[in-house]
């Protein structure tokens, strides 16, 4: 009953803050400065047919109305028209998620595969010449901003060295039959490289920093003690014994990490020109395109909410002492 009672309440939680982030977006789009409409009236346009096309979005209407009716449509599962491309924004950012989960589960696998390895090695080896070289490497890369990074990568692999495409997911003329074709193939894998290093470079600070930190506690631990007084190899006390236990914390972060991420590649992907949801942020925001902006952030907004929600509950369920607690 207790577990029952903490899921309701994290849920809850969510419903409030989900409303919260709702609110926000759209009085922070609405209360921007000039008019939304200005980049789609032509200067032919007679009063009467500016007013007609401000009607057919709904912006003739009071602010308070506006908000209920977007309220309405979000129960309805309806984002609303994009005032650039005229289709439904729903539509659009369908489109788009994909390329940006691809790009935001590749780049986060490869950041905590090499984190947690080489977290342990370097708990391990502490005090070592390696760890000692290691540390400010890892301090310096995660110190790094991401757009910096990329256009690095970019000048040195894609301009000088021309191993990999600039940016995209396809090559020019390039044709799929859908996102399954596309994804294995070798031209979109050319593309994801660059900017899937670019975000695993910059995130593996977190996985390494806290698998180390972690196996150095549990290696002080009484039952590692008694697996070296047994007799067993150093790499059966750190792997069996030391990495399992410290595993806990920094897989329940892999979570959270998947909300933040989604963040970091509105950066990435406008600087590799890759068609994702971040992209299509900025582009939406630069042409006050508030549907679709509003539907980007409340996208990456909702993510975020249900990554935090799921490193709770399963915190809660690799731990039992967290849901007694």
């Amino acid at each position: 009953m207790t577990n029952f009672k903490a899921v309701g309440s994290r849920l809850l939680q969510l419903a409030l803050v989900l409303w919260a982030v709702v609110t926000i977006l759209f009085l922070m789009f609405r209360l921007m400065p000039g008019n939304p409409m200005a980049a789609y009236i032509d200067p032919t346009f007679t009063l009467e047919q500016q007013q007609q096309l401000m009607a057919q979005f709904g912006l003739d209407k009071p602010l308070w109305q506006q908000y209920l009716i977007y309220l309405g449509n979000l129960l309805q599962g309806e984002l609303g028209q994009s005032f650039r491309y005229r289709e439904p924004v729903g539509e659009r950012i369908w489109t788009l998620l994909p390329n940006t989960l691809v790009l935001t589960f590749s780049s986060l696998i490869i950041a905590y595969a090499f984190g947690i390895l080489a977290g342990a090695y370097l708990a391990w080896r502490r005090g070592s010449f390696i760890e000692q070289a290691a540390i400010p490497a890892v301090l310096t890369t995660r110190a790094m901003p991401e757009f910096w990074l990329g256009m690095v990568l970019l000048a040195i692999f894609s301009f000088s060295l021309g191993w990999f495409p600039a940016g995209g997911t396809r090559a020019p003329g390039a044709e799929y039959s859908g996102f399954l074709d596309l994804y294995t193939s070798r031209d979109f894998l050319s593309h994801l490289i660059l900017p899937a290093a670019t975000l695993a470079i910059y995130s593996q600070g977190l996985p390494l920093l806290l698998m180390r930190s972690n196996m150095l506690d549990v290696m002080k631990e009484d039952f590692v003690t008694m697996a070296r007084i047994k007799g067993l190899s150093n790499w059966t006390v750190v792997v069996r014994h030391a990495a399992r236990n410290a595993l806990l914390p920094v897989m329940t972060s892999f979570a959270i990490a998947v909300g933040y991420q989604l963040q970091g590649n509105v950066v990435v992907e406008s600087v590799f020109s890759w068609p994702g949801l971040g992209r299509e942020l900025v582009n939406a925001v630069a042409a006050s395109d508030y549907p679709l902006a509003q539907g980007a952030f409340l996208m990456i907004a909702l993510v975020v909410i249900l990554m935090n929600l799921l490193a709770d509950l399963l915190y809660a369920v690799l731990d039992p002492r967290v849901s007694h607690a």
